[in-house]
């Protein structure tokens, strides 16, 4: 029991773990959005924040392997099925402008912090906003730094990290764009009441 059949190692915790937390974000995307062509979309978009976030943690790599044909299915589904959070199909034109915001954001802190940015993350929001679209990219990027930022400091505060040390940021992203992908709707409504 928890050993591979074939070679008698160990399975690791992490494998059901992750499976388990495939599974509960699958219910709750049905939960949120019924069963629908776009709620399918959804549930593999979910996927792939959730592998996305173990191999960055693992590795600091976010593979063009996952992002790529993500950003492909993105602009793809805006044109039948990704509807936008303000209502609506996100469209092409939508997914389009989603997809640039996020790329180009992303590039341009690459740019300026002279590697500390990598091309994975570029990649990865430029995925995020062919799926859900401009606004809520921005969100994404938003509660992502802010996480990122928090939990940064904390580390400098209490571990005695310093500045320049390596923390993997797809994580924090993952985050944004989980509670956007649920959420933006609802938080861009208070938002603009404000």
């Amino acid at each position: 029991m928890g050993r591979c059949a074939y070679c008698g190692v160990r399975i690791s915790l992490r494998y059901p773990a992750v499976e388990l937390l495939n599974a509960v974000f699958y219910v709750l995307i049905y939960a949120k959005f019924g069963l629908s062509a776009y709620s399918i979309y959804y549930m593999m978009f979910m996927s792939a924040l959730i592998v996305i976030t173990f191999i960055d943690i693992d590795y600091q790599i976010i593979p063009d392997v996952i992002t790529l044909p993500g950003i492909a299915l993105g602009l793809v589904g805006s044109i039948f099925i990704l509807p936008d959070p303000q209502g609506g199909l996100l469209g092409l034109s939508g997914s389009l402008i989603g997809l640039l915001t996020g790329g180009v954001i992303f590039y341009i802190i690459a740019v300026a912090s002279r590697g500390g940015m990598g091309g994975g993350d570029i990649k990865f929001m430029a995925m995020a906003g062919a799926t859900l679209g401009w606004k809520s990219v921005l969100l994404t990027i938003f509660i992502g730094s802010f996480v990122g930022s928090v939990y940064g400091i904390s580390l400098m505060v209490f571990k005695g990290k310093g500045r320049k040390a390596r923390i993997p940021f797809g994580p924090f992203l993952s985050l944004g764009a989980a509670v956007s992908l649920f959420y933006s709707r609802e938080i861009i409504a208070f938002y603009l009441n404000l």
